[in-house]
């Protein structure tokens, strides 16, 4: 049993708590997921690792109420348990294993859309631990669905905050502050961009025009995150990749968003299923090669 040390509403529909989960804490790094469930009989969540604490042993996950498993978490409160705490899942990210000396020497850019600023904090966290200072993007709807914006200031080289409607920051999508900052004169080695598919997709694009590498995270289109469900299929270069046992972090570049988005949607009915496993055949499932 996993107890909530911590929670927390940071905007609407949309939760931070910290988990007791020693093990998970003493070896989990950025860019990994865990697995949580309510009860024994509950539905597998998968949750992006939003922070950690190795000395006390919290795990801090966030997540949006977008279905009734995600309702039912929000009813928790300070003191209760989950009855399962996975992980920690996937693999990090590539620059975690760099030569500290080199990655000091690169200008890294990171966008974060809506929640995606979950993920991205405890990357941008990181490098600024090991003295590598980073610009980061965030963007949201709405000044009032902004959220992590004080935790990401605190580590973020420069921070630009940008909302679709111009209530607060910037006016306008995340594309535009790259662009803006790339005007201004801006050089970056490396983006990484985390949020809704449909973002990363416009920021891939983008990106590639400037011929700056990008990284991005499939952690939204994760059901399972065992590589069992074959949700989370997606064509990288040309292959076949689950983003939950493969990933969840893909060159941007190489990743058929169209394809994914597309799957994202069929998936979530029986028909759907029906016609990806029908389409996909040997390669619709993942790590139990079955339908």
């Amino acid at each position: 049993m996993y107890k909530i040390m911590k929670k927390q509403e940071l905007a609407a529909n949309i939760y931070l708590m910290d988990v007791e989960a020693k093990r998970v804490a003493k070896s989990c790094q950025p860019g990994q997921f865990v697995i949580v469930r309510m009860d024994a009989d509950g539905e597998r969540i998968p949750l992006t690792i939003c922070d950690y604490n190795r000395e006390t042993g919290a795990v801090t996950i966030v997540f949006q109420t977008v279905g009734a498993a995600t309702k039912m978490m929000a009813d928790l409160k300070v003191g209760d348990y989950f009855h399962d705490f996975v992980g920690p899942l996937g693999c990090a990210s590539e620059f975690v294993k760099e030569d500290l000396e080199s990655l000091k020497q690169k200008k890294m850019l990171f966008v974060a859309g809506g929640v995606g600023a979950a993920p991205v904090y405890p990357q941008v966290k990181w490098l600024h631990e090991h003295g590598i200072q980073a610009d980061v993007i965030v963007g949201s709807k709405t000044k009032d669905l902004l959220i992590l914006e004080k935790e990401m200031e605190a580590v973020a080289g420069n921070l630009y905050v940008t909302t679709d409607d111009g209530s607060y920051g910037r006016s306008g999508m995340v594309t535009q502050v790259i662009k803006d900052l790339i005007a201004e004169g801006k050089k970056y080695d490396v983006c990484v961009a985390i949020g809704p598919m449909i973002m990363m997709k416009f920021v891939c694009l983008l990106t590639k025009e400037y011929e700056l590498p990008t990284i991005v995270s499939l952690n939204p289109i994760m059901v399972d995150g065992t590589g069992m469900c074959g949700a989370c299929r997606v064509t990288v270069g040309g292959k076949v990749k689950f983003a939950c046992v493969d990933g969840p972090e893909f060159d941007g570049h190489a990743v058929n968003f169209d394809e994914a988005m597309r799957r994202q949607s069929l998936y979530k009915t029986q028909e759907g299923k029906a016609i990806l496993a029908l389409e996909e055949g040997d390669t619709h499932h993942g790590g139990c090669g079955n339908c």
